[in-house]
């Protein structure tokens, strides 16, 4: 009762009985929204899924709402140079949400507001997608490279070590 008090008194919402996860001692929930395997828990730090495992925003390559089912695709880190963090997508996930949520509205929100800048760069065999993003609960900005199948390994990872050094320079990524 007070939990729920407190929650609605903070503008948050509260978290479902059989959560699974374990929250950080100052993560605020956004909202909630059940589905069949549990609930979908949003945070500011991130997106709980029902299994009890947050994924942060900034590892939300894309989220689509319709027909009551939200499609996430999730990007894994597969490795980095300079501090540059490539990724590649996971197979999209189907969530069939249940009842009233303002949970899609929050992961449009938040996945949006963690981009900065986004653009695609043509290069042998390919092309790759450079983003820079905002890590919630880190200081500072984090490029993210997401290279297309077959781009030249070599050919990317010089213009990702200049990449770097530029925007070190501008200031725009922390050393």
């Amino acid at each position: 009762m007070i939990k729920r008090l407190l929650a609605k008194l903070g503008g948050t919402a509260e978290v479902p009985e059989d959560f699974p996860g374990s929250l950080d001692a100052d993560e605020q929930v956004l909202a909630v929204a059940p589905c069949a395997e549990g609930s979908v828990v949003a945070t500011h730090l991130g997106l709980w899924l029902p299994e009890g495992r947050r994924v942060g925003w900034h590892l939300v390559s894309k989220a689509t709402w319709g027909g009551d089912v939200l499609t996430l695709t999730e990007a894994e880190e597969t490795r980095q140079i300079d501090g540059a963090v490539f990724l590649r997508d996971l197979a999209p996930r189907r969530l069939a949400l249940s009842g009233e949520s303002r949970l899609p509205d929050v992961v449009h929100e938040r996945v949006t507001r963690s981009i900065r800048t986004r653009h695609h760069r043509e290069l042998p065999g390919g092309g790759a997608w450079f983003i820079q993003r905002k890590v919630p609960g880190r200081n500072g900005i984090e490029l993210q490279v997401r290279p297309d199948p077959g781009t030249d390994e070599a050919a990317l990872d010089r213009l990702v070590g200049a990449l770097v050094q530029r925007l070190r320079e501008s200031r725009d990524l922390p050393a």
